[in-house]
C-alpha cells in the first residue's frame, strides 16, 4: 500500500513548487539548490540574521545543514529553528559530522530541542546525534545504516522527528514504523555533497505537510535513491553522475519510479 502512496507526493512536489530556505554549507550550495529545482522546488540560500524571520514567513519549509560551521552560520541555524518552530512550519535537520567535535555536538543539543520535522544523517551521525558512541572518518560513516534503527527510533522518541538514515539500504524511521529503501549506488559516495543534495530535497517533501509525514519522507528518500541509481547506470564515472541525477530528478516517470523501486515497510 505504501508504494502506491509515494508517487502522487512525487507529483504534488512538482504541482506545487514549494519554497524552501536552506542555511546549508558552503561546498554544497549550488549543487542542493539545482536538486531542489529538479523536483519541482524553489530555493532560496540565505542565512543573514535579520531577514530570517522575513524569510520563514514567506517558506514553507527550512532546511539546516551544519556541514561548514563558523560562529554567525551557527547563529543563524538557531535563530531560523526557533522561528521555524514558532511559526509551525516544518524544518529539516541533517547533522553533518555530528560526534567529530564538541562545537558540532554542542550546536546541535541547541537545534534539537526546536523539534525539526525531519531528520537525515549517516548512521554514525544518527548515533552521535543519540547520544550513543560512533566514530566517524570526517562526514562519513564507519556503520551500517540498520546499525542506527535503535538510534533513529531514541530520536524519534525525543524530538517527534521522522529520521531518515543514509546507507546501501537508506531507512526512514518514525516509532515502530521503519521503510527500507534499497536503491540508489555505490557511485553515489563518489560525489561531494549528494547527501546534503538528499536532505535538501526532504525539504520539498517537509513543505508539503502531509497528513502521513511518514510516507512524504519516504518518498523523498525514494525518489533521490532511485533516480540516484538511474543516474548511475548510464554513467562514465562520478562527473557525468552529477549531471545525470539532476536530469532523473526532474524527467522520473512513474513507470521508472515504480519499476525500479525497492521498498521494504515493517
Amino acid at each position: 500500500m505504501m508504494q502506491e502512496q509515494l508517487w502522487p507526493l512525487i507529483q504534488a512536489v512538482r504541482a506545487q513548487a514549494p519554497l524552501v530556505q536552506n542555511i546549508t554549507n558552503f561546498v554544497v550550495m549550488n549543487n542542493t539548490a539545482n536538486a531542489l529545482l529538479a523536483v519541482g522546488a524553489s530555493p532560496i540560500m540565505a542565512h543573514a540574521h535579520p531577514e530570517i524571520p522575513q524569510m520563514l514567513a514567506i517558506c514553507q519549509a527550512l532546511v539546516v545543514n551544519i556541514g561548514t560551521l563558523d560562529d554567525y552560520w551557527a547563529e543563524a541555524m538557531r535563530l531560523a529553528a526557533a522561528e521555524a518552530q514558532r511559526l509551525g512550519k516544518p524544518w529539516v535537520l541533517d547533522p553533518v559530522g555530528a560526534g567529530a567535535t564538541p562545537y558540532r555536538n554542542e550546536l546541535l543539543t541547541q537545534l534539537l530541542p526546536h523539534r525539526p520535522t525531519i531528520i537525515r544523517g549517516n548512521a554514525s551521525e544518527i548515533l552521535a546525534l543519540a547520544g550513543l558512541s560512533a566514530t566517524t572518518k570526517g562526514v562519513d560513516s564507519t556503520v551500517a545504516s540498520t546499525e542506527a534503527l535503535g538510534a533513529a527510533r531514541a530520536l524519534h522518541a525525543q524530538t517527534g522527528a521522522t529520521v531518515c538514515v543514509s546507507g546501501a539500504v537508506d531507512l526512514v524511521v518514525r516509532g515502530t514504523q521503519v521503510a527500507y529503501v534499497a536503491n540508489g549506488s555505490p557511485l553515489m559516495t563518489k560525489v561531494t555533497g549528494l547527501g546534503c543534495s538528499a536532505t535538501a530535497v526532504l525539504g520539498a517533501f517537509a513543505a508539503l505537510n502531509a497528513p502521513d509525514a511518514f510516507a512524504a519522507a519516504a518518498a523523498g528518500v525514494a525518489l533521490f535513491s532511485v533516480a540516484g541509481e538511474l543516474a548511475a547506470a548510464g554513467a562514465a564515472g562520478p562527473g557525468s553522475l552529477q549531471v545525470r541525477l539532476l536530469d532523473a530528478l526532474s524527467s522520473l516517470t512513474e513507470a521508472e519510479f515504480m519499476g525500479r523501486l525497492q521498498l521494504t515497510v515493517s
